[in-house]
């Protein structure tokens, strides 16, 4: 997108960089020319205020918004709104067959008005990475990884034949095929470019590069010194038909790093004991920035490793500097030497470079050498559990939620083993957090090697699988000539994508499927993620526990959560004698010895030398060439989404919610996995019912995940997740309601069918941070799909709060002590919410009125949580899809 047409501190400059001239927007000028003290700001903080100087306009930026980041050194906070515009999108398929879903639909409604629907195009470059989609069907064979690939061909060809329809109708639109790697791998080895370069009036503009992403984890490049994170789909589609980012200028937390990691200790120990401070700290909606000098004890793969999991501690991202590793990183991984000579010459200039002279909101210090080895479970990334405490307390957390104080045991049918209660069923070494981290991975190996070495192997009853973020990952386990022992212990390549991290653990041999239900075990899993919410991994395994690859390898070999690695064998040896953890485990240097000899710039740049071509089989997907999609009637995968149809020239005006009934009313940490559920499809529940109508076999229902181009699956599927509980339907798991005034428990979805008869609007009551985990755009497209006009929380989780805004929902939330307990609401109130209709500020405080079946009543205050301006249009319109479709039309 073209730069801003005022220069307000006369920043706008030129560099000379290898005999080659840039225009860039100095921020030493603009320090020089009025905005004093700047130098002193975070580095994050300096990316935005580039960003601001660049694009001002008068319009969407003003001098006012510029002036505010020279305020922000005053109290290290800021109230006020900027306009924000990333220089790309990064999308995965998930949240990406939507968004083209939505953009489709967008050129329709534009047709409609006898206007262009070329108009709605991509501004700024967008990636779709196709990452999502595999599935472990096959594992523990040397063919799991052909094998997965051709069903996840045969399954998603409807999908991915959209995908292709897209990437011809749309410009900026490039499609990076199955089979590549993980979304954040491959911005991290190839999109990204630190110091982003574009063309405007026949001169070369160089400038920070930053993004925002369709998924979460999409902070993980900020390790690479790249500004990014995770919004909706919602949003991001926004951003790419040029509508700006609204927020707020964050508070920014330093976080100190000391001293390095001792023996023993992984990134993955490291990053959850981070995640815990972080947590414990209180990050939410903040930058956190590392600084110190432990960052030079730190790999770029480490520090990806640590940015990767901001979602987890909260934070909207955790930026690293530009230093010397970056630099080299950059070189190793096949950037050109022009680029990484742009990239230092840049970042001293502009004051990007790491330094000690930073002003922060708040601080706070980690001595790396007191790190030790930790996992984190049963249920969220955040509980951070010591590995010399993890027996312990797998055993509390089973008594806790079981109320069983005795272990279950049963013989699988067809074997010559037990199962029990603590018994690992799945062990994946998956997703980006650490399937990026060569050191980690080669200490997997390392761990195998010995392993197999010494007799051991995986206990028989353990699915294995490895999913690496990016094929260089084989490439130096197979250099290392590690790759043979981890298939030894079935962990065999199984696809290039998330995987179980996801959901997309597939299925439980049948036989220890039927033991684990019949008996109703308490079973485990072990990955190398950084989510295990409830119902995310497998629907028949309650615990999972977050941990690094060499451990994930270690407790396959173990079996069950019952033995403690730190005091008991992991088995025997050949010889009869017991093999221990640590007789197993890899040193830093024996890693570091193998890595340099396994890993090279060569590897990066063979395997991104032509990244848009793919498999075969992506190859030969044909698709008709044309700007307006042909919509299947009767797909099951791809559905023309309902938001735009019959949309009027100028919104409605507010009203007032009355007599709404709460749908559901939820605790803490309610997840965005909970609200919208990934992973597999019962056939007992509204969208099993739906198939079996539309004559999809149950083989064919595939996952939610895939099936998030139809709004029909995903309307069904909101408040469906497993593991749901709802305090209204209470006695109940899953996604289940009471119809009032009948006092009928029935499925969410049945319900909503039934109020929507009778015309009834209805509110979400929830607990503390509420929508927590992915940026699933779905979380919010099917709570407004379900006819919710409000959630009332104790608090949100930045994204999601968004995501409703940007749907057309208001979220409110309880202020003065207040919450569900407190008011003792059960469900079978009528909601009132007023001063809607007299016209909403930013931040106003609303009338909440709530009507008891006994005929008592009581009138609260709450917080409206629409913060900014632009987010108060965006509600205005119905959401922020429907204003951007209405300005262009």
């Amino acid at each position: 997108m073209k730069p801003g047409n005022k220069n307000s501190f006369k920043s706008l400059t030129t560099i000379n960089i290898n005999s080659k001239e840039y225009c860039y927007y100095s921020l030493k000028l603009a320090e020089k020319n009025g905005l004093n003290g700047i130098s002193k700001l975070p580095k994050s903080l300096k990316v935005l205020l580039e960003n601001l100087l660049r694009y001002e306009d008068n319009k969407s930026v003003t001098k006012s918004q510029i002036l505010a980041l020279e305020l922000w050194l005053k109290n290290k906070k800021s109230d006020t709104e900027i306009a924000y515009r990333p220089a790309r999108v990064l999308l995965q398929d998930y949240t990406g067959i939507p968004a083209v879903a939505d953009l489709a639909a967008m050129r329709e409604a534009v047709k409609e008005k006898n206007k262009d629907p070329n108009k709605i195009n991509p501004l700024s470059s967008v990636d779709l990475v196709i990452d999502h989609s595999v599935q472990v069907d096959k594992y523990s064979t040397l063919n799991s990884l052909k094998e997965n690939v051709e069903i996840e061909f045969q399954r998603n060809a409807e999908r991915y034949s959209f995908l292709k329809w897209g990437q011809q109708a749309f410009n900026n639109f490039r499609i990076v095929p199955p089979g590549t790697g993980i979304c954040h791998q491959v911005n991290l080895e190839y999109l990204s470019k630190v110091v982003w370069m574009e063309k405007f009036n026949d001169q070369e503009y160089i400038f920070p590069d930053t993004l925002v992403g369709t998924d979460s984890h999409t902070t993980m490049v900020n390790g690479l010194s790249v500004l990014g994170w995770g919004v909706g789909g919602i949003e991001a589609e926004a951003g790419m038909l040029g509508q700006p980012i609204s927020m707020l200028i964050p508070e920014v937390v330093g976080f100190e790093v000391k001293n390095k990691l001792p023996e023993g200790t992984t990134a993955t120990d490291l990053v959850l004991t981070v995640v815990k401070m972080l947590r414990d700290k209180g990050v939410v909606g903040k930058f956190v920035e590392f600084y110190g000098e432990g960052l030079k004890n730190l790999t770029l793969a480490d520090r990806a490793t640590i940015a990767n999991m901001a979602p987890e501690y909260g934070a909207t991202c955790g930026f690293f500097p530009i230093d010397e590793e970056t630099l080299k990183y950059l070189e190793f991984s096949g950037r050109d030497k022009t680029q990484v000579e742009i990239v230092k010459k840049y970042a001293i200039e502009q004051g990007l470079w790491a330094s000690s002279d930073i002003e922060f909101s708040d601080t706070l210090s980690l001595d790396m050498s007191t790190v030790v080895p930790t996992i984190s479970g049963p249920k969220r990334p955040q509980d951070k559990v010591l590995l010399t405490d993890a027996s312990k307390n797998f055993i509390e957390n089973f008594k806790k939620y079981t109320n069983r104080e005795v272990f279950l045991k049963t013989k699988v049918n067809n074997s010559d083993f037990e199962i029990q209660d603590g018994s690992i069923l799945i062990a994946a070494i998956t997703s980006c957090t650490n399937t990026s981290n060569p050191n980690v991975l080669i200490g997997a190996g390392l761990l195998a090697k010995k392993a197999c070495e010494l007799g051991l192997n995986s206990k028989p009853w353990v699915k294995t699988s490895l999913a690496p973020g990016s094929q260089v990952v084989t490439d130096y386990l197979e250099k290392a000539g590690l790759n043979t022992y981890l298939d030894k212990l079935g962990f065999n390549l199984v696809g290039y994508g998330c995987t179980t991290c996801i959901g997309n653990s597939g299925p439980l041999a049948e036989n220890i499927s039927e033991a684990v239900s019949k008996n109703n075990l308490y079973a485990v899993s072990v990955l190398s993620g950084n989510r295990n919410f409830e119902g995310r991994i497998s629907p028949l395994v309650k615990a999972n526990y977050l941990a690094s690859p060499p451990l994930v390898v270690a407790y396959a070999i173990a079996g069950n959560m019952h033995i403690d690695l730190y005091k008991d064998p992991l088995g025997k040896s050949k010889e009869g004698k017991n093999v221990f953890l640590k007789d197993i485990w890899p040193t830093n240097q024996e890693i570091e010895d193998v890595l340099k000899e396994s890993l090279n710039a060569s590897m990066f740049i063979k395997r991104y030398s032509d990244v848009s071509k793919g498999p075969d089989q992506w190859q030969k997907i044909q698709t008709k060439a044309s700007s307006i999609y042909n919509w299947d009637e009767n797909s099951t995968y791809v559905k023309k989404p309902p938001f735009f149809e019959n949309l009027k020239d100028e919104p409605e005006k507010f009203e007032n919610i009355e007599n709404a009934r709460p749908l559901l009313i939820l605790g803490d940490m309610v997840t965005t996995d909970h609200i919208s559920p990934a992973g597999t499809i019962q056939k007992d529940s509204p969208t099993g019912e739906y198939f079996m109508k539309n004559q999809v076999l149950q083989k064919d229902f595939n996952s939610y995940g895939s099936r998030r181009g139809n709004h029909e699956v995903m309307t069904r599927g909101t408040f469906a997740n497993i593991r749901i509980r709802n305090e209204m339907a209470p006695g109940t798991e899953g996604g289940f309601t009471k119809l009032h005034p009948e006092e009928k428990i029935m499925p969410v979805y049945d319900a909503v069918v039934e109020y929507k008869k009778r015309g009834t609007d209805l509110v979400v009551i929830g607990g503390k941070e509420y929508g927590t985990g992915s940026s699933r755009d779905w979380a919010a497209k099917g709570t407004k799909l379900l006819g919710i006009k409000s959630v009332l929380a104790e608090s949100f989780e930045r994204i999601h709060r968004s995501n409703l805004i940007g749907m057309g929902i208001i979220p409110l939330q309880f202020i003065n002590g207040l919450n569900r307990k407190k008011l003792d609401l059960n469900g079978s109130e009528l909601i009132s919410i007023k001063g809607i209709k007299e016209g909403l500020k930013p931040g106003d405080k609303v009338s909440v009125e709530f009507k008891y079946k006994n005929g008592d009543t009581k009138k609260i205050e709450m917080l409206c949580r629409i913060d900014t301006n632009n987010e108060l249009e965006y509600y205005k319109h119905g959401g922020i899809l429907q204003y951007v479709l209405r300005n262009m039309i």
